[in-house]
């Protein structure tokens, strides 16, 4: 009789506990993407304003005229160059200073990010059609949101992969910046699809990683903290995948 009282409550008592970590890891996710979501809106209507606002398209980029005596988009201002590097520095902040400093102050900092990377991106709003900017884009949503659910439900560990994808990923970094003096197409088209292939495996790697870094007994501060950064691995994942989607699928001005 006793055997049998502690048995059923012992098993009672563990599923209690299973119930609760499955309930605060979906909490945990639900906030990692709503983070994720928030901040990817924020990069396009920073985005969409600045494309749109000729004082502040006029302080990042220069503009001359085609033969056919259209206007087009031919560079960048030196404000413009700040403003494309600066992210990458707030990145670098985030990643070196999240344990020293306060949720609210990473989450600020993030929301700074995703407003300079709207600004830095802009000028896709030039040189692409809207049309296939939301095309592209709504399969980005798709194919992202289908790997990072194989992420999230997968028995298999992705860490070997991690690292592949991570050594692909420097890769692609180092060829783009050799192809900025060669302006090979046919290294662009490898850069491109590398990209997306690379950004699509990180997308499910990511997932799998940010699910099991959560822990029950995380305080407030730290899980938070947590997500933000959860949030902003997926956020990289999402943008990076789209712009080289982009250019496969955007149709030019």
């Amino acid at each position: 009789m006793v055997e049998d009282y502690k048995t059923r409550y012992g098993s009672d008592a563990r599923a209690q506990t299973t119930a609760d970590v499955d309930e605060g890891l979906r909490a945990y996710m639900l906030t990692v993407y709503n983070y994720m979501a928030s901040a990817l809106a924020l990069t396009g209507l920073m985005a969409y304003v600045t494309a749109n606002v000729p004082a502040l398209y006029s302080l990042f980029y220069t503009f001359g005229k085609a033969a056919d005596g259209s206007v087009v988009l031919t560079g960048q201002t030196g404000l413009g160059l700040v403003v494309m590097f600066a992210p990458l520095a707030l990145v670098f902040f985030l990643s070196f200073r999240i344990n020293h400093m306060q949720a609210s102050t990473a989450q600020m900092t993030f929301w700074i990010y995703a407003s300079l990377v709207g600004m830095s991106i802009a000028s896709i709003l030039f040189i692409y059609t809207g049309t296939s900017i939301a095309k592209t884009f709504f399969v980005t949503a798709a194919a992202f949101g289908s790997l990072s659910l194989y992420g999230y439900t997968t028995k298999r560990n992705l860490t070997g992969m991690g690292s592949f994808l991570i050594m692909g990923l420097f890769g692609i970094i180092i060829a783009s910046i050799v192809n900025m003096f060669l302006q090979s197409g046919m290294m662009d088209f490898i850069i491109s699809v590398g990209g997306v292939l690379i950004f699509a495996g990180l997308t499910a790697y990511d997932t799998q990683r940010i699910k099991l870094m959560y822990l029950q007994n995380d305080g407030h501060e730290l899980a938070k903290k947590k997500a933000i950064m959860g949030a902003l691995s997926l956020y990289l994942d999402f943008l990076n995948m789209f712009l080289f989607l982009l250019r496969f699928m955007g149709n030019r001005n």
